[in-house]
Formats: structure tokens, sequence, C-alpha cells
């Protein structure tokens, strides 16, 4: 009982200061009372171990981003005590006010802290528990680690005589094995309650300055890149050799795959300056995060008219294209609103709750979009059948079939995703978090490929397009005359005049009526 209070009350406290930024800078952040203690979150970040173990020089300031070292750098951290608190401290230079600065892997959190009493946990050290653990009053409680030798590492920092503020000596912690660290600045001085923080501290890992967890997603950009590339590529050939029979919906396409190839290139480019950085681009990310919101808008609308048979069985939507773009003006905005909040600037606990928040109508929108796009493809497919068209019908239960995969792979997704989180909250498992966010890129990009095969341009897409029919006359005469060569190696123009003129009868006539 005793090790989940603590480990939930750094659990809450890592979530409240982490930023999302390899370069964690402290703006005369106050210290929070936890307990007996009072701290800061200092961050938490996956980081690989070190490749190259040799030390920087000490008056480096320029840094090598793939120099091979991984490390926690602390630059000008400066405490600052109240003015109550400094008067209270004689003149003469004696050392006072005690800072601790805690680093630890996750797996040894259990390390930090002490329980004798079966109780709540207790951070700091205090007379009755020096006597029953033999820890040192006035200072955190620790253990060695079982998994690394020399950790928990902690460094001392403490104020001057009757000094405001004290500075902690820039330097280096170097990461020697592979793990998710956590960052915490603790005081176990009641006279120093109200203190607070400036500085920064940076997190490097081998190749640069991108967090673990996301260092993966950078190559990932770069596959994705390539493979819409080669998907623009072979649609832009048929889209041009075929712009005589191109349909709207073929149009609408390629601006689906035009915003696909933008937004992996630009995801790229927005990981590789975080990489090169440490600092996040907010006017890169915030582009990339529209684009991709206006791409999964443009797709989710462009399936739902699909789905309605817009260009195949109605030549317009009548009455609900205000209901339509209604519904995408809502979608595009929660999910701007969203992927705003999740990737662009700082996490801190006021951005944790307005994403909780924003998930809600994102999910609602999504699932609402979900269940019209099916309601309205049944009713395409009833319709279809009615009329006999065998052509477009086929089409139609091969484009239902890949979305109905694409429904319950989403969904068993879903499922792994939340058991994923649940059992893991300390981000123990983070080198293998980044498949959470790439899957979803790789379901739209198999969705979207599907549909380019189906509806890829060609000599024939006219036969997918909407056409007066009068009554409930089966159209696969029409389709029969449009894929069949004439007798003398005509066109297909040609086989058309021919019908409409008497002048070209098929010597199959009971092939019709099989069909």
């Amino acid at each position: 009982m005793g090790s989940l209070t603590i480990s939930i009350i750094l659990l809450i406290f890592s979530a409240v200061g982490l930023v999302k930024a390899s370069v964690h800078v402290y703006s005369r952040d106050p210290f929070r009372e936890v307990g007996n203690a009072y701290l800061i979150s200092g961050g938490s970040e996956g980081i690989a171990a070190s490749r190259n173990l040799t030390p920087l020089p000490r008056r480096a300031f320029t840094y090598i981003p793939h120099d091979g070292r991984s490390y926690i750098r602390f630059d000008n951290i400066t405490f600052w005590r109240t003015e109550e608190a400094a008067e209270q401290q004689p003149e003469i230079a004696y050392n006072t006010g005690l800072v601790q600065v805690v680093i630890f892997e996750a797996a040894d959190r259990d390390t930090i802290g002490g329980s004798p009493y079966g109780g709540q946990r207790s951070i700091c050290c205090t007379s009755d528990l020096a006597k029953l653990e033999g820890c040192t009053e006035g200072e955190i409680i620790r253990t060695p680690s079982p998994n690394e030798r020399g950790w928990p590492k902690v460094l001392n920092v403490q104020f001057k005589g009757n000094l405001l503020s004290t500075r902690m000596k820039s330097r280096a912690v170097y990461i020697k094995k592979t793990g998710m660290y956590n960052l915490f600045f603790i005081s176990c001085d009641p006279k120093l309650k109200g203190m607070r923080m400036t500085g920064k501290t940076v997190w490097k890992n081998p190749d640069g300055y991108l967090p673990g967890r996301m260092a993966p997603l950078m190559k990932f950009y770069v596959i994705m890149s390539i493979a819409y590339a080669i998907l623009s590529i072979i649609w832009f050939v048929q889209y041009v050799r075929h712009w005589n029979d191109v349909l709207l919906l073929q149009h609408c396409i390629a601006v689906v795959i035009g915003l696909g190839v933008f937004e992996m290139i630009f995801w790229y480019t927005d990981y590789a300056y975080f990489n090169n950085t440490g600092i996040r681009p907010s006017g890169i990310t915030a582009f990339v995060v529209t684009i991709g919101a206006i791409r999964r808008t443009f797709s989710r609308l462009l399936i739902l008219s699909v789905a309605m048979g817009y260009g195949v069985v109605r030549p317009t939507l009548g009455g609900l294209t205000t209901k339509v773009l209604l519904l995408g003006l809502t979608y595009f905005v929660a999910t701007e609103l969203l992927n705003i909040t999740e990737y662009v600037g700082a996490i801190n606990d006021k951005a944790g709750r307005a994403r909780v928040f924003l998930v809600l109508p994102d999910a609602f929108v999504d699932a609402f979009l979900i269940l019209w796009i099916f309601t309205s493809l049944s009713k395409t497919l009833e319709q279809l059948q009615a009329k006999r068209s065998s052509v477009k019908l086929d089409l139609y239960r091969k484009f239902s079939n890949a979305l109905a995969v694409t429904v319950i792979v989403s969904v068993m997704w879903i499922g792994y995703e939340v058991f994923f989180k649940a059992t893991d909250p300390f981000n123990v498992k983070w080198q293998g978090a980044w498949i959470i966010t790439a899957f979803w890129d790789i379901l739209a990009l198999c969705l979207l490929s599907i549909i380019c095969y189906l509806w890829a341009p060609s000599q024939s897409s006219q036969r997918y397009a909407y056409s007066e029919e009068k009554g409930g006359d089966s159209d696969d005469d029409e389709t029969e005359s449009l894929c069949r060569e004439s007798p003398k190696g005509g066109d297909i123009s040609l086989v058309k005049q021919e019908r409409k003129e008497g002048t070209y009868i098929s010597s199959e006539d009971d092939d019709s009526d099989e069909d």
C-alpha cells in the first residue's frame, strides 16, 4: 500500500511537469507540498544508453546532436527562497536550506521513500524515521538500486548564509543504461516552503534530442513519405493517361493522396527539427496538424459521399449536402483542437485535462460518421441490387468489405491501446509506444490504397458513373457493350454509335438474359 502511494505521487507529478521537448525550461516554477516534502517534477523521458562515454569538456557550449552521448544536462538551475526564509538565516556563509536533485529510472521508483509503519510512504527522513531506517534527517529516504550501481543519482544544492538564491553548478549526468528516467527537485526543509526555481535541463539521446519514445517516428515518417510518394506516382500516371475519363470521385481521391504526401513530409520535418534542436517548432507542428485534420476530414466526407452513392446511383447529394458539410466542419474543428492540444507546445496538467475533455467530442463525431457511412452504404447496396447493376454492386460489395475490416481492426486496436496504457502507467514499455501513433497512419494508407485500387482511372471508368435509367431495367447490357470490342476491332465509341443507330446487333442474344 505504501509503495503504491508513493508511486501514484510520482506518477501524478511526472504528468504535471512533463514538457514535450528535450529542453525543459523552468520559469519560476513553484515547489509543491507532497506529504512531508516540497518538490518539482523536472521531467520524464526515455533515454537510450550512451555509445560514447567520453565526457564533454566542462566549458563546452556547443553540442553535437549525433555524438553518441546520452545525458541530462543542467543549465543555470537557480533556486529562489522567500525573503522570510532568507532573513531567518545568519549572515555568516554557512550552508543552509538543502535542495536535492534526484534522478532515477522508472523501474527503481520504489527506491525513493520509506514506509516503516505500513502506511503512507514518506519521502523525507524525520527524526523518528532516522532511528528506524538509518536515514539522514532532513534528506530524502533512498535505497540503492538493485539494477544499476550508484543509482538513484542524488545531487545536493545548498543556500549560502542568508542569500535569497543559489545556483546549481552546471553539469551533465551521463546515462549508461537504457530506461525511462525521472527527474525531481526535492527539499525536506520546512523553511523552504514557497521556494521557486528557474533554469533548464537538456535531455539528450545518442542520436539527438528527440525523446526516446518518439525517436522511431522520425524514421517511420521517412518510410511513410516514400510509400505515399509511390502511391501518388502510380495514381497520377493512370490519372494523366485517362484524363478524359476521370470522374469527380477520382479527382477527390487525388486530393487525399496529395494531402497525405505533404502531411508525411512535414511530420518528418517537424521531428527532424525537434531532434536537432531539442525544441519542437510550434509553427511547423501546428501547420502539419492542420494538414492532417484536413486530410482526415476530407477522407471521411469522401467515404460518406461514396457510401451514399454520389456519382453512382445519384447525381448529387441533394438536401443532404448541407448536413454533410456541417458534419465535416464539426469533425475538423474537434480533430484540430484535439491535435493542437496534444502536439503543439507543452504537456502540463491543464493540457492533460483539456485533452481528456476534447477526446470525447472527437470520438463522438467519428462514431456518428461511421454509423452514417454504414447506414448509407446499406441503402446504396439495396438500390444497386434492385436495379440489377452487377458491376457497380460488385464494386460496392468490395468497398463495404474493406470498410468493415477497417472498423473491426480499429476497434481491436483501440482495445489493445487501452490495455497497453492501463498496464504501463509508468511508461516502462516506452520503446514500443511509438507504434500506437504509427498504426493509425498505416491503417489510413491501407484503406486509401484499397480505394485507389477499386476506383483506379481507366478507359472504363464511366461504367461506375451515374446514368439515367428508365424503370428497373438492368444496366448490364450497357456495361457489356462498353467492355466488349467491336467485331472489326473498332473502339468503344464506334460500338456505342452502332448501338445508337441500330446497326450493331449482338450475335449472342441470350447473354444479357443470363447476366
